[in-house]
């Protein structure tokens, strides 16, 4: 039984991964004894799984990035967080609390807890470890209120516009704060929750329709249609 991979190699189509008694797992196929690569994506085994994740459509860190992340598990001094990557990112105690702590008698889960959400920055990131996050600076920290919504990460170019076009539009328009992860993930903070469903909604819009031109002035139309019946 041979493995030909390091953990989280990319790998191509084609690509030999294993060979011997393993088992194969999603985008990985089987030629005799031996499993290959069926796309683009980051090699992994779990209990004699071979599995390959997919990169199509999936968001990668970059050191300085934006991101909205959701907190997926706690430990003495960090938090462990969910950032819509193939990689969970780790963010430090220091790198959100404004003075340090003492894990010996503090419980950082008071400050933040599994389920809730943040706005980061990827502060490093070099694939041989987790991307680790900063939360301190303007405009990062803890969510408190409004919706966050997913998209494709391929379409946040077309949702924030050319030179920010669309996205200027989008806050101009529903009269709501915007702020877009390059995760692919949105917050969305309105006066009302009508104002968020909205602007949500003409998001979506811009998601399903972002290969139609013209798109920015049919948003604004939808967007004062769905004011007029509000």
């Amino acid at each position: 039984m041979t493995i030909f991979f390091t953990p989280k190699q990319v790998v191509a189509p084609g690509d030999l991964l294993a060979e011997g008694d393993y088992q194969a797992g999603e985008n990985v196929y089987r030629d005799g004894k031996r499993l290959y690569a069926s796309a683009i994506g980051l090699a992994e085994l779990k209990n004699k799984a071979v599995s390959v994740v997919s990169l199509r459509g999936r968001y990668m860190p970059k050191q300085g990035d934006l991101v909205i992340g959701n907190v997926i598990d706690v430990s003495l001094t960090s938090w462990l967080v969910d950032i819509n990557a193939p990689y969970n990112a780790v963010l430090f105690a220091s790198e959100f609390l404004s003075k340090p702590i003492n894990p010996a008698k503090e419980d950082i889960r008071k400050h933040l807890d599994v389920g809730e959400m943040i706005v980061a920055k990827i502060l490093a990131f070099d694939r041989t470890k987790d991307p680790a996050l900063t939360a301190k600076g303007r405009g990062l920290g803890k969510i408190k209120k409004g919706i966050v919504l997913e998209v494709d990460v391929t379409r946040i170019p077309r949702i924030i516009g050319r030179k920010g076009s669309m996205i200027n539009m989008l806050k101009k328009e529903t009269g709501c704060q915007i702020t877009i992860g390059q995760n692919g993930r949105i917050w969305i903070r309105g006066k009302t929750p009508e104002d968020e469903a909205i602007a949500a909604n003409a998001i979506k819009k811009i998601e399903r329709e972002a290969h139609i031109s013209g798109l920015t002035d049919r948003v604004r139309a939808y967007i004062l249609q769905m004011r007029s019946k509000s």
